[in-house]
């Protein structure tokens, strides 16, 4: 996979993220690029950390979002890998050199300033919100590589049509061949990804 049409995915992987993570996977494999995620490699055996600093060295581009760094009830942990992988990518650019100096990152999150409170490191950075909106981080994703790739990419609006043809045409074969509600809900992300590369519809 060519480092600068490769795209690093930092993200939560909680069951209420996932209808985001759809969007920001399909808008990638739709502008021509190459989604890299964690999860695209399920072996047990293979150290995280090493995982992720492989995916990050092999990408031009890496999205970050921290929406999920937060700690929703009493005594619970901040989440701290998103962080951390943003802090590598970051590193990876400012000290590896080379191709790796013209590395860009895009930071996403709930709320805009929500982040500063955490990590005021980042207060003079971009930051976009989504809202939780699957919709809006398609298109916050679509016109930041449309910007950064140099693209003429078509419009957020019809790309976010071509996911739901995608979604609705993908449900209608996994229905017709036994799964249930409960097997689509739970499809791991590796497998949406394989449906979404092999798209008739995907580009067109």
């Amino acid at each position: 996979m060519a480092f600068d049409r490769s795209v690093f995915i930092n993200c939560p992987f909680d069951d209420a993220y996932q209808p985001l993570l759809r969007a920001i996977l399909f808008c990638i494999y739709y502008l021509g690029l190459e989604p890299r995620i964690a999860v695209e490699r399920l072996d047990g055996a293979e150290p995280r950390i090493e995982k992720i600093i492989e995916l990050i060295e092999a990408s031009k581009f890496g999205i970050h979002d921290l929406s999920r760094i937060r700690a929703e009830r009493a005594g619970e942990l901040f989440r701290l890998n998103m962080p951390l992988e943003l802090g590598l990518d970051i590193g990876c650019k400012r000290f590896k050199g080379r191709q790796w100096s013209e590395k860009r990152c895009l930071i996403l999150e709930t709320e805009r300033y929500r982040y500063q409170a955490a990590i005021s490191d980042l207060s003079n950075s971009d930051i976009e919100a989504h809202g939780d909106d699957p919709a809006e981080a398609l298109t916050i994703v679509r016109n930041w590589l449309n910007t950064a790739c140099e693209l003429d990419a078509e419009g957020p609006s019809f790309i976010w049509g071509r996911f739901i043809d995608f979604i609705s045409e993908t449900d209608d074969v996994l229905v017709a061949r036994g799964y249930s509600r409960r097997d689509i809900d739970r499809l791991p992300m590796v497998e949406w990804m394989r449906r979404m590369a092999a798209w008739d519809g995907m580009g067109k």
